[in-house]
Protein backbone atom coordinates (compact mmCIF):
# COMPACT_ATOMS: atom_id res chain seq x y z
CA UNK A 1 0.00 0.00 0.00
CA UNK A 2 1.31 3.23 -1.41
CA UNK A 3 1.97 5.64 1.96
CA UNK A 4 0.29 8.40 2.57
CA UNK A 5 1.47 11.57 3.38
CA UNK A 6 0.18 14.10 5.73
CA UNK A 7 -0.08 17.41 5.89
CA UNK A 8 -1.73 19.60 9.05
CA UNK A 9 -2.75 22.93 8.66
CA UNK A 10 -2.97 24.37 12.46
CA UNK A 11 -1.24 23.89 15.19
CA UNK A 12 -3.40 24.75 18.26
CA UNK A 13 -4.81 21.94 20.34
CA UNK A 14 -6.08 20.23 17.73
CA UNK A 15 -3.48 20.29 15.27
CA UNK A 16 -1.49 18.72 18.24
CA UNK A 17 -4.16 16.17 18.68
CA UNK A 18 -3.93 15.48 15.06
CA UNK A 19 -0.33 15.04 14.71
CA UNK A 20 -0.17 12.80 17.58
CA UNK A 21 -3.20 10.44 16.01
CA UNK A 22 -1.21 10.21 12.60
CA UNK A 23 1.79 8.92 14.68
CA UNK A 24 -0.02 6.31 16.90
CA UNK A 25 -1.87 5.39 13.24
CA UNK A 26 1.55 4.62 12.06
CA UNK A 27 3.28 2.51 14.77
CA UNK A 28 0.02 0.48 14.50
CA UNK A 29 0.93 0.08 11.28
CA UNK A 30 -1.20 2.22 8.44
CA UNK A 31 1.02 3.26 5.78
CA UNK A 32 0.90 6.92 6.73
CA UNK A 33 3.60 10.06 7.91
CA UNK A 34 3.44 13.46 8.49
CA UNK A 35 5.56 15.25 5.98
CA UNK A 36 4.54 18.69 6.47
CA UNK A 37 2.53 21.13 8.79
CA UNK A 38 1.55 24.57 8.14
CA UNK A 39 0.99 27.71 10.82
CA UNK A 40 0.89 31.52 10.54
CA UNK A 41 2.64 31.83 13.74
CA UNK A 42 6.15 30.59 13.38
CA UNK A 43 6.13 29.86 17.26
CA UNK A 44 3.79 26.42 16.53
CA UNK A 45 6.25 25.42 13.91
CA UNK A 46 8.97 24.59 16.53
CA UNK A 47 7.69 21.13 16.67
CA UNK A 48 6.51 21.34 20.66
CA UNK A 49 3.54 19.65 22.03
CA UNK A 50 2.05 22.58 24.53
CA UNK A 51 -1.53 23.15 23.90
CA UNK A 52 -4.63 23.45 25.89
CA UNK A 53 -8.06 22.43 25.40
CA UNK A 54 -11.28 20.82 26.95
CA UNK A 55 -10.09 17.17 26.87
CA UNK A 56 -7.09 15.13 28.22
CA UNK A 57 -5.99 13.50 25.26
CA UNK A 58 -3.12 11.01 26.91
CA UNK A 59 -0.27 13.39 24.97
CA UNK A 60 2.28 14.09 27.27
CA UNK A 61 5.28 14.47 24.59
CA UNK A 62 7.07 17.24 24.71
CA UNK A 63 7.90 17.12 20.73
CA UNK A 64 5.48 16.22 18.35
CA UNK A 65 7.59 16.46 15.44
CA UNK A 66 11.32 16.99 14.50
CA UNK A 67 10.90 20.59 11.97
CA UNK A 68 14.19 19.05 10.60
CA UNK A 69 12.38 16.01 9.09
CA UNK A 70 8.57 17.73 8.62
CA UNK A 71 8.63 20.58 5.84
CA UNK A 72 7.63 23.30 7.96
CA UNK A 73 5.11 25.99 5.95
CA UNK A 74 4.04 29.58 7.74
CA UNK A 75 2.31 30.30 3.67
CA UNK A 76 -0.91 27.89 3.03
CA UNK A 77 -0.12 28.65 -0.17
CA UNK A 78 3.14 26.42 -0.46
CA UNK A 79 1.72 24.05 2.22
CA UNK A 80 -0.99 23.19 -0.64
CA UNK A 81 1.40 23.18 -3.49
CA UNK A 82 3.23 20.60 -1.52
CA UNK A 83 3.70 17.39 -3.86
CA UNK A 84 4.59 15.57 -0.90
CA UNK A 85 1.18 16.31 1.02
CA UNK A 86 -1.75 13.93 -0.38
CA UNK A 87 -4.09 13.93 2.63
CA UNK A 88 -4.47 17.64 4.28
CA UNK A 89 -5.79 17.68 8.02
CA UNK A 90 -7.55 21.25 8.45
CA UNK A 91 -7.09 22.30 11.95
CA UNK A 92 -7.93 25.92 12.10
CA UNK A 93 -10.80 28.02 13.48
CA UNK A 94 -13.73 27.40 12.47
CA UNK A 95 -14.34 30.09 10.12
CA UNK A 96 -11.54 29.75 7.95
CA UNK A 97 -12.85 25.77 7.43
CA UNK A 98 -14.73 26.48 4.06
CA UNK A 99 -11.69 28.62 2.50
CA UNK A 100 -9.02 25.90 3.89
CA UNK A 101 -10.94 23.02 2.95
CA UNK A 102 -11.60 24.55 -0.77
CA UNK A 103 -7.93 25.64 -1.43
CA UNK A 104 -7.37 21.74 -0.53
CA UNK A 105 -9.47 20.18 -2.74
CA UNK A 106 -8.76 22.61 -5.76
CA UNK A 107 -4.86 21.46 -4.76
CA UNK A 108 -6.34 18.05 -5.54
CA UNK A 109 -5.66 16.91 -2.08
CA UNK A 110 -7.76 14.63 0.33
CA UNK A 111 -9.12 16.13 3.46
CA UNK A 112 -10.23 15.63 7.14
CA UNK A 113 -11.75 19.17 8.11
CA UNK A 114 -12.07 19.48 11.71
CA UNK A 115 -15.78 20.05 12.95
CA UNK A 116 -17.63 22.20 12.12
CA UNK A 117 -17.29 21.70 8.88
CA UNK A 118 -18.88 24.94 8.05
CA UNK A 119 -20.83 27.65 9.92
CA UNK A 120 -23.84 27.68 7.32
CA UNK A 121 -25.21 24.67 5.39
CA UNK A 122 -24.36 26.66 1.94
CA UNK A 123 -20.49 26.81 2.43
CA UNK A 124 -21.09 23.14 3.51
CA UNK A 125 -23.17 22.23 0.61
CA UNK A 126 -19.88 24.47 -1.47
CA UNK A 127 -17.43 21.94 0.29
CA UNK A 128 -19.48 18.62 -1.09
CA UNK A 129 -19.77 20.18 -4.21
CA UNK A 130 -15.91 20.93 -4.59
CA UNK A 131 -15.57 17.07 -3.24
CA UNK A 132 -17.50 16.26 -6.10
CA UNK A 133 -15.46 18.33 -8.23
CA UNK A 134 -11.95 17.34 -7.07
CA UNK A 135 -12.79 13.41 -7.44
CA UNK A 136 -10.89 13.17 -3.68
CA UNK A 137 -12.15 12.84 -0.46
CA UNK A 138 -13.58 14.92 2.19
CA UNK A 139 -14.32 13.99 5.50
CA UNK A 140 -15.72 16.32 8.30
CA UNK A 141 -14.08 14.96 11.82
CA UNK A 142 -16.96 13.79 14.00
CA UNK A 143 -14.91 12.08 16.66
CA UNK A 144 -17.67 10.86 18.15
CA UNK A 145 -18.83 8.17 15.65
CA UNK A 146 -15.02 6.88 16.69
CA UNK A 147 -15.33 6.74 20.35
CA UNK A 148 -15.46 3.13 21.30
CA UNK A 149 -18.36 3.55 24.09
CA UNK A 150 -20.22 5.54 20.62
CA UNK A 151 -19.29 3.22 18.15
CA UNK A 152 -20.38 0.02 20.46
CA UNK A 153 -24.03 2.05 21.04
CA UNK A 154 -24.13 2.39 16.94
CA UNK A 155 -23.32 -1.48 17.06
CA UNK A 156 -25.82 -2.38 19.33
CA UNK A 157 -28.73 -0.61 17.55
CA UNK A 158 -27.70 -1.72 14.06
CA UNK A 159 -27.95 -5.10 15.26
CA UNK A 160 -31.23 -4.61 17.30
CA UNK A 161 -29.31 -7.27 19.95
CA UNK A 162 -31.61 -5.52 23.02
CA UNK A 163 -34.71 -4.08 20.95
CA UNK A 164 -36.05 -1.00 19.84
CA UNK A 165 -34.98 2.04 20.99
CA UNK A 166 -37.59 3.45 23.01
CA UNK A 167 -35.62 6.71 24.37
CA UNK A 168 -32.11 8.12 23.92
CA UNK A 169 -30.59 11.40 25.50
CA UNK A 170 -27.52 12.50 25.46
CA UNK A 171 -25.75 15.35 27.46
CA UNK A 172 -22.50 17.51 26.69
CA UNK A 173 -21.90 20.02 29.26
CA UNK A 174 -18.96 22.35 30.66
CA UNK A 175 -17.77 25.93 31.03
CA UNK A 176 -16.89 28.43 28.40
CA UNK A 177 -13.70 27.82 26.50
CA UNK A 178 -11.38 29.73 28.49
CA UNK A 179 -7.51 28.89 26.21
CA UNK A 180 -8.45 32.18 23.52
CA UNK A 181 -10.89 34.41 23.04
CA UNK A 182 -12.05 32.63 19.64
CA UNK A 183 -14.86 31.17 21.32
CA UNK A 184 -16.58 33.94 22.69
CA UNK A 185 -17.03 35.50 19.11
CA UNK A 186 -20.09 33.96 17.88
CA UNK A 187 -19.36 34.99 14.57
CA UNK A 188 -17.02 33.21 14.04
CA UNK A 189 -17.29 29.74 16.24
CA UNK A 190 -20.76 29.59 16.07
CA UNK A 191 -20.94 28.85 19.73
CA UNK A 192 -21.89 25.87 21.58
CA UNK A 193 -24.52 25.41 19.03
CA UNK A 194 -22.09 24.97 16.52
CA UNK A 195 -18.86 23.85 18.13
CA UNK A 196 -20.49 21.46 21.17
CA UNK A 197 -23.95 20.55 19.93
CA UNK A 198 -23.42 19.19 16.29
CA UNK A 199 -21.38 16.28 18.41
CA UNK A 200 -24.47 14.61 19.58
CA UNK A 201 -26.27 15.83 16.59
CA UNK A 202 -24.89 14.29 14.04
CA UNK A 203 -24.16 11.07 16.15
CA UNK A 204 -28.62 11.26 16.59
CA UNK A 205 -28.87 11.40 12.59
CA UNK A 206 -26.02 8.99 11.89
CA UNK A 207 -28.17 6.35 14.38
CA UNK A 208 -31.31 7.04 13.65
CA UNK A 209 -31.34 8.51 10.15
CA UNK A 210 -32.73 11.96 9.12
CA UNK A 211 -35.47 13.27 11.63
CA UNK A 212 -38.84 14.40 10.66
CA UNK A 213 -38.16 17.61 12.44
CA UNK A 214 -36.26 19.15 15.28
CA UNK A 215 -36.89 22.07 17.99
CA UNK A 216 -34.33 23.93 20.19
CA UNK A 217 -35.20 25.74 23.23
CA UNK A 218 -32.29 27.81 25.10
CA UNK A 219 -29.21 30.35 23.66
CA UNK A 220 -27.07 29.65 21.23
CA UNK A 221 -24.47 28.59 24.16
CA UNK A 222 -26.79 26.32 25.76
CA UNK A 223 -29.40 24.64 24.71
CA UNK A 224 -31.90 21.63 24.39
CA UNK A 225 -33.18 19.89 21.02
CA UNK A 226 -35.46 17.84 20.75
CA UNK A 227 -35.41 15.32 17.40
CA UNK A 228 -38.99 13.80 16.15
CA UNK A 229 -38.91 10.41 14.79
CA UNK A 230 -42.10 8.17 13.88
CA UNK A 231 -40.74 5.43 15.51
CA UNK A 232 -38.63 6.45 18.40
CA UNK A 233 -40.73 7.99 21.14
CA UNK A 234 -37.85 10.12 22.93
CA UNK A 235 -34.62 11.45 21.43
CA UNK A 236 -33.00 14.48 23.05
CA UNK A 237 -29.70 15.95 23.00
CA UNK A 238 -28.36 18.94 25.57
CA UNK A 239 -25.27 20.77 25.00
CA UNK A 240 -23.96 24.33 26.59
CA UNK A 241 -21.33 26.54 28.23
CA UNK A 242 -23.16 27.65 30.91
CA UNK A 243 -21.43 25.99 33.30
CA UNK A 244 -19.19 27.75 35.98
CA UNK A 245 -15.34 26.69 35.52
CA UNK A 246 -15.49 24.50 38.43
CA UNK A 247 -17.59 22.15 36.79
CA UNK A 248 -15.35 20.82 34.34
CA UNK A 249 -16.35 19.12 31.23
CA UNK A 250 -18.84 15.75 30.99
CA UNK A 251 -20.63 14.14 28.29
CA UNK A 252 -23.37 11.62 28.83
CA UNK A 253 -25.75 9.41 27.39
CA UNK A 254 -28.35 7.45 27.90
CA UNK A 255 -30.41 4.61 25.72
CA UNK A 256 -33.47 2.92 26.56
CA UNK A 257 -33.99 -0.39 24.45
CA UNK A 258 -36.82 -2.66 24.94
CA UNK A 259 -34.58 -5.17 27.06
CA UNK A 260 -31.55 -3.27 28.59
CA UNK A 261 -30.76 0.73 29.17
CA UNK A 262 -26.94 1.61 28.20
CA UNK A 263 -25.59 4.21 30.21
CA UNK A 264 -22.14 6.39 29.38
CA UNK A 265 -20.75 8.78 32.17
CA UNK A 266 -17.41 10.45 31.11
CA UNK A 267 -17.01 11.14 34.68
CA UNK A 268 -17.22 7.32 36.09
CA UNK A 269 -14.61 4.96 36.25
CA UNK A 270 -16.70 2.43 34.44
CA UNK A 271 -17.86 4.76 32.02
CA UNK A 272 -20.14 2.55 29.94
CA UNK A 273 -22.37 0.30 32.14
CA UNK A 274 -25.39 -1.68 30.86
CA UNK A 275 -28.48 -2.27 32.50
CA UNK A 276 -30.85 -5.36 31.87
CA UNK A 277 -32.80 -8.03 33.89
CA UNK A 278 -32.59 -5.97 37.12
CA UNK A 279 -28.56 -5.87 37.00
CA UNK A 280 -26.02 -3.05 35.47
CA UNK A 281 -22.66 -4.23 34.61
CA UNK A 282 -19.81 -2.05 33.04
CA UNK A 283 -19.07 -3.25 28.94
Amino acid sequence: MQEIGVGIIGLGFMGRTHIAAYKAAAEAGYACRLVAVCDRNGACLDGSGNASGNLDTGNTAEQLFDPEQVACHADPAKFFADPAVHLVSICTHTDTHVEMALRALEAGKHVLVEKPLALTSTEARRVAEAARRAGTICMPAMCMRFWPAWAWLKRAIDAGQYGKVRSASFHRLGSTPDWTDFYTDVSRSGGALVDLHIHDTDFIAWCFGRPRGVVSAGTTNHLTTIFRYDDIPHVVAEGGWAQDPGFGFTMRFVVCFDEATADFDLGREDQLRLSRDGTAEAV
